[in-house]
């Protein structure tokens, strides 16, 4: 099955990207009055230069999603953006990663070991998806039993967008979520664990706590980012090992080759597409001018296509180098969960390369894009191999 048709579809942006590079690489949508930029100097510009492109929400978000992480990372300017992530690198430092490599082969070697066995399954739902959840719901201190409902209300958020309508169901996840959260951090106040949520309430930032608001959008975008980007991450290199043409013999053979494959699987089909961002002053994105209050949407996905920077940008080369994707972002906002994300795709692929002979999709089988444009990844993801794995 080749995704890299001409024709557009929801799992195929990417023609679509292209001729927006080439005819309007700075478009202003009159109808939400949002402007979208393409191409990759213009998309790394508007992702770095914070004090031109501010991370605040457009204007006064009054849904549930906008005080989930009105107060987070991701929608805050310097100074406070440089405090809060002060507070949470520590837990995403590569030595600190590292340090749960063995926890997280643990876990993947107990999800293959339910699958290899039977020579085909969806590797989504049996390996991408709990993955990623039970390493992040066991760094905030989650309870096992409430895995599923993350995964749930992680799905809902993401298919949220800046110009998409919210249903009911959108708005039930954020009540529950906020009220789990909110329950969660006072439990861990009254009872401190050896968790990323009670070592927050520990923090201070010149000499004051968190607020409610600043932990429940910690609570929020750990929970998304977390998993959501990381699942992609593994089903969407799955994708490209098996569409490239002797790309898993590769691998099989150099094993050396995995992390420079990954990065290449975050610049094809980056987990991430978009990024939002709203003018803080007058300014220029190439020739075109953009006024103070205008909300921005950086395309990532887009930026990674741009033959500009990238030699033959629409095929998958596992040893591309150099590869300056923009999958984690750019500059202050740079995703701190990258070395995290990387870990898991290399022991969780790795996993997949060697306990599963001859994978590839399953005939016939129908993929479906997740309900986001921001984000980037198949909902089920049927595979079949040879034989039963060790």
């Amino acid at each position: 099955m080749d995704l890299r048709r001409d024709d557009e579809s929801p799992l195929n942006p990417f023609p679509h990207y292209e001729r927006m590079r080439e005819s309007a690489p700075v478009f202003h949508d009159e109808q939400s009055g949002t402007w979208h930029v393409f191409r990759y100097d213009d998309v790394q510009r508007v992702l770095s230069e914070h004090g031109t492109f501010s991370s605040r929400m457009g204007g006064d978000d009054p849904s549930e999603t906008g005080q989930l992480f009105a107060a987070s990372l991701i929608t805050a300017d310097p100074p406070r953006h440089r405090q809060l992530r002060s507070l949470v690198t520590q837990a995403f430092t590569p030595r600190a990663v590292e340090a749960l490599a063995p926890r997280i082969s643990a876990l993947t070697e107990e999800l293959l070991d339910g699958i290899a066995p039977k020579g085909s399954a969806d590797l989504i739902e049996e390996l991408a998806y709990p993955l990623p959840v039970i390493v992040i719901a066991e760094l905030m201190g989650i309870p096992a039993e409430d895995r599923d409902r993350f995964k749930t209300w992680s799905d809902v958020i993401v298919s949220q967008t800046q110009t998409g309508a919210r249903t009911a169901d959108h708005s039930t996840t954020n009540r529950e979520m906020t009220e789990y959260f909110l329950a969660l951090i006072e439990h861990r106040r009254r009872q401190p664990g050896n968790d990323l949520i009670s070592n927050l309430l520990l923090a201070e930032i010149e000499g004051q706590k968190l607020s409610v608001p600043e932990l429940l959008g910690f609570c929020s975008l750990l929970l998304v980012a977390g998993n959501e980007t990381t699942t992609n991450l593994i089903g969407n290199a799955v994708l490209c090992f098996t569409e490239a043409p002797g790309a898993m013999e590769r691998l099989r053979a150099e094993a050396p080759l995995l992390p420079q494959a990954i990065e290449e699987v975050l610049r094809y089909r980056s987990p991430v597409q978009s990024m939002y961002r709203v003018a803080a002053a007058d300014t220029t994105v190439g020739d075109t001018r953009i006024p103070a209050g205008a909300p921005l949407v950086a395309w990532i996905g887009s930026a990674n296509r741009d033959g500009r920077q990238f030699e033959r940008p629409e095929q998958f080369d596992a040893g591309r180098a150099p590869n300056r994707h923009l999958a984690f972002g750019h500059g202050i906002h740079f995703c701190l969960g990258a070395p995290l994300a990387r870990l898991e795709a290399r022991i969780a692929l790795q996993g997949i390369l060697d306990r599963l002979p001859e994978l590839s999709l399953t005939p016939g089988a129908h993929l479906e894009r997740m309900d986001s444009t921001i984000v980037y990844g198949v909902k089920e993801l049927p595979v079949s191999w040879q034989g039963a794995g060790r």
